[in-house]
């Protein structure tokens, strides 16, 4: 006499499975946390990089000054700050009305701004001191200047920690380059 064959799997079975793929999510967790953190501290050090040139070419395409400022927010309240995580690249001095349109013809002659909500929410920006830098109409910077970008709520930055802390530099030439502060010199990655 033939036994008949099973076909699908048994309820121990589907369980076994649920157990083996909870464990292995458990182990995944911290290190996807810190990704996240580490992501955040990327998108803001990349958004400020790009606000940084895009204030340089369009000094260079307008011919006059253009300024990036590190402001605290993206409202009719904000003001410019060494510490601020959102950013402005206007014509004149932003402070009170950042929440303004674009425009050429109306003060503060915003060109582009981004606020720290985009993407970054937990990233923290130091200007170590400089809250806003200058481009000329050929596209020097009126000072040298570091940005660093953390995240204290991901933990210590790498090589103590689990995540690489990102650096903005942006030299009197007016050029503008992102380093990892943690890496030597000699690395093309270091600062």
């Amino acid at each position: 006499m033939k036994t008949p064959m099973q076909r699908g799997i048994t309820l121990i079975e589907v369980m076994i499975g649920l157990v083996i793929l909870g464990i292995l999510l458990a182990m995944g967790v911290p290190s996807f946390s810190a990704w996240i953190q580490s992501s955040q501290i990327r998108n803001s050090a990349e958004s400020i990089q790009n606000g940084l040139m895009h204030a340089r070419a369009e000094a260079v395409r307008r011919n006059t000054t253009v300024r990036f400022q590190l402001v605290t927010d993206l409202t009719n309240g904000c003001a410019v700050s060494a510490t601020g995580s959102s950013w402005v690249v206007s014509l004149d001095d932003p402070s009170g009305a950042c929440d303004s349109a674009a425009s050429d013809t109306v003060a503060p002659r915003i060109v582009q701004g981004r606020s720290n909500t985009e993407g970054s929410r937990n990233a923290v920006v130091s200007g170590n001191g400089i809250s806003s830098i200058n481009f000329n109409g050929i596209g020097q910077a009126n000072t040298a200047a570091t940005i660093d970008i953390s995240n204290p709520t991901g933990g210590a930055c790498a090589a103590a920690g689990p995540m690489r802390c990102l650096r903005v530099t942006v030299t009197t030439g007016g050029q503008v380059r992102m380093c990892d502060p943690a890496r030597a010199a000699a690395d093309p990655q270091g600062c």
